[in-house]
């Protein structure tokens, strides 16, 4: 359930938000994979997240530059269902 919400924040966002959702995510993974290193991360997880995270973005934005996927015809799709 709550991949599927989150997808569908992504997809509901602008190219611009994305980019800067990729460029937070990878600092939040460059920071966990510094703190793995020197032994202070607590929960693992958190690199694993990140990376995932940051590839749904990207296939969300490569969809849009191929012209298989666009912001609008997906929030007519969401409102259409409900």
């Amino acid at each position: 359930m709550k991949i599927s919400a989150s997808l569908r924040e992504i997809r509901e966002s602008s190219d611009d938000e994305l980019k800067g959702r990729i460029s937070r995510l990878e600092e939040e993974l460059f920071g966990a994979r510094m703190k793995r290193f020197t032994n202070q991360l607590d929960n693992t997880m958190k690199i694993r997240q990140a990376r995932r995270e940051i590839a749904r973005v990207q296939t969300i934005l490569s969809a849009r530059a191929a012209g298989k996927e666009t912001q609008a015809a997906q929030t007519e799709k969401s409102e259409a269902k409900e």
